[in-house]
């Protein structure tokens, strides 16, 4: 996991994880048919890319 501290680039780092996690979740959620919480889990995961993306990180994870 990303330190979160006063240093450069952790929100972007931050952002980016936990959209990789948030995919992750939601893909095996969606196999075990928790079809809510793998909805709500992409939403998180286009929230996080959102963000990194608006921080001027282009790395953002698609699935």
């Amino acid at each position: 996991m990303p330190e979160t501290g006063g240093e450069s680039g952790s929100q972007n780092e931050v952002a980016s994880y936990v959209a990789a996690l948030s995919h992750d979740l939601a893909t095996m959620a969606r196999r075990h048919g928790l079809d809510t919480l793998s909805y709500l889990l992409e939403m998180v995961r286009l929230e996080a890319e959102s963000l990194s993306r608006a921080n001027g990180d282009g790395n953002g994870r698609r699935g």
